[in-house]
């Protein structure tokens, strides 16, 4: 008599891989808190490139064309990832490129701050140099995107969480 012996699934996103139901929960917050923040920065830059390209141009890191490469389509990169996130597609490498990206804003505004440049980030639309007698505010923008680099490191580590369609792709291939 042969017996029959299931095997555990191997895929990344396992279901069985879903340790407990706070840490499904948890990587569902991460995911929207994170992809909303993407997709409300990349929104608020994508119609005004100009100033995209002037906010990153204020932090006097890369060469010109460089600056207006990246001020260009960083709004479309962050509302692509943001959607990514919320859908919960290709959430792995989602979220490293958003730790990535969050590390590099993070070198960007340490830099600007140590030089003593008197900027926006330009996070949230436009940027640049500060009117006269406006203090900018790298401690709260360095929190914010700390904290955002940890969800996307959560991210990276974890499955997908809750409501996400790698979860239910994974789930469809294990079952055929």
């Amino acid at each position: 008599m042969m017996s029959r012996t299931t095997a555990t699934p191997t895929h990344a996103y396992s279901s069985r891989r879903l340790s407990s139901p706070g840490v499904s929960w948890a990587a569902l917050v991460a995911r929207l808190v994170l992809g909303g923040v993407w997709i409300v920065a990349g929104a608020s830059k994508a119609t005004a490139l100009d100033e995209s390209v002037r906010s990153v141009r204020a932090y006097r890191l890369l060469p010109e064309i460089a600056a207006q490469i990246v001020g260009a389509g960083l709004p479309l990169v962050e509302i692509l990832l943001g959607v990514l996130l919320v859908l919960g597609a290709a959430v792995r490498v989602s979220a490293i490129l958003s730790a990535l990206l969050m590390a590099a804003f993070i070198v960007g505004i340490t830099s600007a701050w140590m030089r003593g440049l008197r900027i926006d980030c330009g996070c949230f639309g436009s940027g640049g140099q500060l009117a006269e007698g406006v203090d900018p505010s790298y401690g709260w923008e360095l929190a914010r995107d700390g904290a955002l680099l940890l969800f996307a490191a959560f991210l990276a580590l974890r499955p997908p969480g809750r409501l996400a369609l790698d979860t239910h792709l994974a789930v469809r291939k294990e079952t055929f």
